[in-house]
């Protein structure tokens, strides 16, 4: 058997092809989650960090003794 035809025969191998697949599928959809998580840790930081904003520089009136 020479070089050339076992090259061929692997080729047109599909037994791991599925495998392949999930492999592929999976790490997509893990970067995918990561992207999103990333965004919306990103986006709930800056909501964060505006609400402590105006809550610290906001000043309440003083209604009267008690």
């Amino acid at each position: 058997m020479t070089t050339f035809s076992k090259l061929k025969r692997f080729g047109a191998d599909q037994s791991g092809a599925v495998t392949v697949d999930f492999v592929v599928l999976t790490a997509a959809i893990c970067t995918l989650g990561a992207a999103i998580a990333i965004t919306v840790i990103s986006g709930a930081r800056h909501v964060s960090d505006s609400t402590s904003e105006s809550l610290s520089s906001a000043e309440l009136p003083l209604i009267g003794p008690m």
